[in-house]
């Protein structure tokens, strides 16, 4: 019999950089698509979620992938696994 850590099964999203509301904190967008229960009709959704972000690399527009860790305030309960892409500089 194994048994499988917690650790190991943590959820993981991709998301984009909508503001940075702190040091080492910002707020990510994770956009998904649902379908409507009686017509069918795919309908966009969005949640926005408090992430840390340890080094404060991430910038306004960075696509990241993040993920589930323990409370780390009162609303931050995801950290940044990495920066997919980096936002073009203006």
């Amino acid at each position: 019999m194994t048994f499988e850590s917690p650790r190991n099964n943590r959820k993981e999203l991709i998301g984009s950089v909508r503001a940075k509301t702190g040091n080492k904190s910002i707020k990510v967008v994770y956009e998904y698509k649902i379908p409507h229960p009686l017509y069918k009709k795919e309908i966009r959704r969005k949640t926005t979620v408090h992430v840390h972000d340890e080094n404060n690399e991430s910038s306004v527009g960075d696509k990241v992938k993040i993920v589930t860790t323990r409370p780390l305030s009162k609303l931050k309960r995801w950290r940044v696994l990495e920066i997919i892409e980096k936002a073009p500089v203006a």
